[in-house]
């Protein structure tokens, strides 16, 4: 009968325990805390600048406008450039492989996601996505950042020309892609002539 007291005592002592947060937590409901309506006396100087221009219309910058007079003194090539600088809606383009390399499918699109991923830690939105052996087309939300991918693309070993719009860039020295392929062309044809 000992043993049976005891552990009677012992689950009510537990129970007892267990139900402590909860009267804690009932009484803690039970107070309220009045705020006053009265913040005359209330001082907010939390605000930042940033803050304070949020919603204003931005001015443009006097540098960055472009006047007729400015355009007439530009080359073609620095007007295109200028206007890559303001382009901010979606872009997409191909970038042309070396040639010359075998590649299989799967190389191409491990190059892709290769640059996919790099371009991803550097905050730039681009995609990339093999089209076939020396072509992969890319996408991108931000097309402000045609110029850092434009930069990034050829610094790659892997690409000979990046091609947005109408525009083939590539790096200084190198001749159009056209050149390119009527030399391997006809560096085939000689091959195929000798045996």
């Amino acid at each position: 009968m000992a043993k049976y007291i005891t552990i009677l005592l012992f689950l009510f002592l537990l129970l007892s325990l267990s139900l402590k947060p909860v009267r804690e937590a009932e009484a803690a409901a039970k107070r309220s805390i009045h705020i006053t309506d009265d913040l005359d006396d209330v001082v907010d100087d939390e605000e930042d600048e940033a803050w304070k221009e949020w919603g204003k219309k931005s001015t443009p910058s006097a540098d960055s406008d472009l006047r007729p007079s400015d355009l007439s003194k530009m080359s073609e090539a620095e007007i295109q450039a200028e206007m890559m600088k303001r382009h901010s809606g979606p872009s997409m383009g191909f970038v042309k492989l070396r040639l010359g390399v075998h590649r299989t499918p799967d190389m191409v699109a491990e190059i892709a996601m290769k640059w996919t991923k790099v371009l991803r830690t550097g905050a730039i939105g681009a995609r990339f996505m093999g089209v076939d052996r020396s072509t992969i087309m890319f996408t991108m939300e931000r097309g402000q950042d045609t110029a850092e991918l434009k930069e990034f693309v050829l610094d790659q070993p892997e690409a000979y020309e990046i091609k947005i719009g109408d525009q083939a860039f590539r790096r200084p020295g190198d001749p159009p892609l056209e050149e390119v392929l009527a030399k391997l062309h006809n560096e085939k044809n000689k091959v195929e002539a000798e045996h």
